[in-house]
């Protein structure tokens, strides 16, 4: 089954469409009507007062492999708790624009031809349509390459890695944020590759957080851990990347080109939930999420991943 629309909820869109909270997702384009007489034309006067909150939604089993074929029955969606009435369901793909960030500091020695198969991969599976950039840092964030549609520009860049240096991770963050939101594609994402090692931005981890809040951007990020104790210093790239939806891959001697090839499946394959709210105050305050999957009979354990809240409009 093809993912059309996915949109993440953000608050940026929000100011900019305040009738529709627009995200990941975007709404089916309507069949085209028949043509209308002037008295049938609507009065410019009026205003549609509705606001739809778009979810999109990944749910996998146990190994990692994305559930298909789920209905709308099959979901539940609470907003600050109170559940709600899920109004638009649908799951199809289009196209994405994926700002890769790759951590090219002292302590990813010995990684670099693993990012690039990582990327390589990753690129196996784009669309014809999709658009990539590509962000390194150490001990400062680089934009290498800014988007494009060509993603041969990023294969090339990559050639050229060596690690040095620092760990400027939360800088790289939002220097990917600020580049893929350039791209017009409605669907963005951005891949972390990294040890998690922050100890050089200028940004503060909350400072990032609000930041990421406010994004329509999924974040996915491969953790490569040469310790197996070691998980996530601070919890940095499991933090970010569960804020909107995404999720954090750890190595753990995995291949990373295998890890990018799952979530490359993974953020090509989601449900969209819409909804609207029952508490419908324009105050701008943050409305926490919740997704519950209610498995048909035989169904195995799955796992649902879906943005934790967004900013109600203030208008």
């Amino acid at each position: 089954m093809r993912l059309r629309p996915v949109v993440a909820l953000a608050a940026g869109v929000l100011l900019c469409a305040p009738l529709v909270f627009r995200a990941q997702v975007s709404i089916p384009s309507r069949e085209k009507a028949a043509s209308k007489t002037q008295d049938d034309v609507p009065r410019s006067d009026l205003r549609i007062d509705r606001t739809e909150v778009l979810v999109p939604v990944a749910v996998n089993d146990t190994y990692n492999r994305p559930v298909s074929g789920l209905e709308k029955e099959n979901f539940r969606v609470f907003d600050d708790k109170v559940e709600q009435v899920i109004t638009s369901f649908s799951m199809e793909d289009e196209p994405v624009a994926v700002g890769l960030v790759f951590d090219t500091s002292g302590s990813m020695s010995g990684t670099e031809r693993e990012e690039r198969m990582a990327a390589t991969e990753f690129f196996k599976t784009a669309n014809p349509e999709d658009e990539f950039a590509l962000v390194e840092f150490d001990s400062a964030p680089r934009l290498v390459v800014p988007v494009t549609p060509d993603p041969a520009k990023v294969t090339y860049q990559l050639l050229f890695t060596h690690t040095r240096g620092s760990t400027a991770l939360l800088d790289a963050v939002f220097l990917g944020l600020h580049e893929i939101k350039k791209s017009n594609k409605k669907r963005k994402a951005l891949v972390v590759i990294s040890d998690g090692g922050e100890n050089n931005s200028r940004y503060t981890a909350t400072e990032i957080k609000n930041v990421v809040k406010e994004s329509d951007v999924l974040i996915y990020s491969i953790g490569v851990f040469a310790d197996p104790l070691y998980t996530d210093a601070g919890g940095v790239l499991n933090n970010i990347s569960e804020q909107t939806g995404g999720r954090m891959f750890r190595s753990r001697g995995n291949r990373l080109s295998d890890i990018a090839q799952k979530i490359s499946i993974d953020l090509r394959n989601r449900y969209l939930l819409g909804y609207v709210p029952s508490n419908r105050e324009r105050n701008g305050r943050y409305h926490l999420i919740e997704v519950k999957v209610v498995p048909p009979k035989g169904l195995p354990p799955v796992k649902a991943h879906w943005r934790t809240g967004y900013y109600a409009p203030t208008e």
